[in-house]
């Protein structure tokens, strides 16, 4: 099958790994607006040819949209005004705009709203990573608005990359993903903004680091132009969330201030509940 992918970053270029290693994807049109993204690409083996939006619609049999969101919420009415049996799919955090933008247009079933729930802090074509998805769990939103064969052939893709698939409507899993997903992006670069307003020593930050603050402000690290339209997208939702960790953080604040050590010990044991959830 021959495959676009718009977008040779993080996302785009694992899959681009995944559909090579699988049989897939026998050619891969890639697309991007960044001249150097290209280069990588190309050199990286990510793409076969690299080419406009058009020529790679028109060419491909399966179209993958992993630009950031705002990108993927224009182009995909351009892309669905060009489709004809193709089948689209988005890989994006957030949902329910990208649905509403095209809730009525006519070749709207030929569109299939996926999330892949893996990710790192890196970005561009040299972050794609081997086997990145294996295990991992996929959302599939607004299932009944896609054609059946435009769904089968999502579905069938995604279970090749041996992923678990989720279904939700497209407001829920935005809503979801702000408390799993978005506020945790959202804590690291706040901590790491603290860090670095409070500690002007750069080889202190280096040297006392340990592995637990790493792992903490490490999402920091990642692409603001991937997740400022995140936030604007999910405004509502995030700000909900942003509410609730800030009272969780007025609690500990409030301990220390009274020196209420033994309520101090009921917030850390009841965060140790997570453990039942999480039990790696």
């Amino acid at each position: 099958m021959k495959v676009a992918i718009i977008g040779l970053g993080l996302i785009g270029g694992s899959m681009a790994i995944a559909l090579k290693e699988l049989g897939i994807a026998s050619y891969i049109f890639g697309v991007d607006h960044n001249p150097v993204h290209i280069n990588e690409a190309l050199e990286l083996g990510l793409a076969d040819e690299c080419v406009n939006v058009d020529e790679a619609v028109a060419k491909s049999e399966l179209i993958i949209i992993a630009t950031p969101i705002n990108a993927a919420e224009s182009i995909l009415p351009i892309i669905l005004n060009q489709v004809d049996k193709q089948i689209v799919f988005d890989v994006g955090s957030t949902k329910k705009v990208i649905c509403e933008s095209i809730l009525v247009h006519p070749k709207r079933g030929r569109f299939v709203a996926t999330h892949p729930m893996w990710g790192t802090e890196n970005s561009g074509p040299s972050a794609a990573v081997k086997g990145a998805f294996l295990n991992k769990a996929t959302v599939i939103c607004n299932k009944n608005e896609s054609d059946a064969d435009a769904l089968e052939m999502v579905e069938r893709i995604y279970s090749l990359l041996n992923m678990h698939l989720l279904y939700m409507d497209a407001a829920d899993h935005d809503m979801h993903v702000a408390y799993i997903s978005h506020i945790s992006h959202i804590t690291s670069f706040a901590l790491a903004n603290t860090v670095l307003e409070k500690e002007k020593e750069e080889d202190a930050i280096f040297e006392l680091a340990s592995g637990g603050f790493e792992s903490t402000v490490r999402l920091a690290k990642s692409n603001p132009s991937m997740w400022v339209p995140i936030f604007m997208q999910n405004r509502e939702n995030v700000l909900d969330v942003l509410n609730e960790h800030i009272t969780q953080l007025r609690k500990f604040k409030t301990c220390l201030e009274k020196e209420n050590y033994q309520y101090l010990q009921e917030l850390i044991e009841n965060a140790n509940g997570i453990r039942r959830i999480l039990k790696n």
